[in-house]
C-alpha cells in the first residue's frame, strides 16, 4: 500500500471525527484540543532529547493545560500562571549554562504547540454555537484545502525552491497552489455548511491567504526543528501521515493568524461576535 493511499484511508474518517467533536463544541471539543497539544508536546520532547537535551518530564504538560485551560478560568489560572513565570525566572538564575538550555527548552516545549492551538477553543466559542462552529471548520478547511494542493500543486509543477536546506520538497508553485486550496476550502464551506458566516465572504476571502502563509510557516519550523535533531518523523502514531507534530504543525500557526484577522474585523466593525 503506497504513502497516499494510507493518507488518504485515515485521513478521510479522521476528519470526519474532528468535523463531529468540532460540531459538539464544549468540552469534546475542548477535550479533542487538550489531547492533540498532548500528543505535539511529547514529540517535541523527543525532537528536543534526539538534538541532546532533556526537557522536563511533566512541567511541559503543566504549562499546556494552563494555557489551554485560561478561557474557561478568569483570575486563579491568570494569578497561577503569573506564579509559573516566576518560578520559571528563578530557575534561570539558578541553573548552569546545560541546565538554562534544558530548562528553555522546556518553557518552549511547554507553549509552543498550546499557544498555538489555543486560538482553535477561542474560535469556536465565538458568538452563537452555529457561528463558531462555522467559523472554526473554516479555518479547517483552509488549511487542509491549502495542504492538500500544495502537495499536489508541488508535485506536478514545483521547480523553484522555497527552503531547500530545510525542506526540499516545498516549492513556490507549490505554495502559490496552497493559497488556491485554501479559498477552495473556504468556498466548500460557504457553499455545503447550512450556516451563514457572520462576515461577508469578500471581507473573510483574505483570511485564505494569511492561512497560506503562516501554515507554511509553522510545516517548515517544524521541519528546521526536526532537521536540526537529525529527526524524520517524532513519531509514526498517524499511518501516512506520522506523528500530531508533523500533522498539525501548519496549524499551530494558522489558527492564530485566523484568530487576529477575526479580532481585526471585530476592531474595525465588520463583525460582531
Amino acid at each position: 500500500m503506497s504513502e497516499l493511499t494510507k493518507r488518504i484511508l485515515f485521513a478521510v474518517p479522521a476528519a470526519l471525527v474532528f468535523l463531529i467533536l468540532t460540531w459538539l463544541g464544549n468540552y469534546w471539543f475542548v477535550g479533542l484540543v487538550i489531547i492533540i497539544s498532548l500528543f505535539v508536546q511529547r514529540e517535541m520532547s523527543i525532537i528536543i532529547e534526539s538534538a541532546g537535551f532533556k526537557p522536563e518530564e511533566f512541567f511541559p504538560y503543566t504549562i499546556g493545560l494552563w494555557i489551554l485551560l485560561t478561557p474557561f478560568v478568569e483570575h486563579d489560572l491568570i494569578i497561577g500562571f503569573g506564579i509559573l513565570l516566576f518560578f520559571v525566572a528563578v530557575q534561570i538564575f539558578k541553573t548552569s549554562d546545560r541546565g538554562l538550555k534544558e530548562l528553555i527548552n522546556t518553557f518552549f516545549c511547554g507553549i509552543y504547540g498550546p499557544l498555538g492551538l489555543l486560538p482553535l477553543i477561542l474560535i469556536r466559542n465565538m458568538g452563537t454555537p452555529e457561528i463558531g462552529f462555522v467559523l472554526t471548520i473554516s479555518l479547517l478547511f483552509m488549511v487542509w484545502g491549502n495542504d492538500v494542493f500544495a502537495y499536489f500543486g508541488g508535485k506536478a509543477l514545483g521547480k523553484n525552491k522555497m527552503a531547500p536546506t530545510i525542506s526540499p520538497n516545498k516549492t513556490w508553485e507549490g505554495f502559490s497552489f496552497g493559497i488556491l486550496g485554501a479559498l477552495v476550502g473556504l468556498g466548500l464551506v460557504i457553499y455545503f455548511v447550512p450556516f451563514q458566516l457572520p462576515v461577508p465572504i469578500l471581507v473573510l476571502a483574505p483570511a485564505a491567504v494569511f492561512v497560506s502563509i503562516f501554515g507554511p510557516i509553522g510545516d517548515l519550523t517544524a521541519s528546521r526543528m526536526k532537521r536540526a535533531a537529525k529527526v524524520k518523523d517524532a513519531s509514526a502514531i498517524l499511518p501516512g501521515h506520522g506523528g500530531f507534530f508533523d500533522r498539525f504543525d501548519a496549524l499551530i500557526l494558522a489558527a492564530p493568524a485566523f484568530y487576529v484577522y477575526l479580532y481585526f474585523l471585530q476592531m474595525m466593525g465588520y463583525v460582531t461576535l
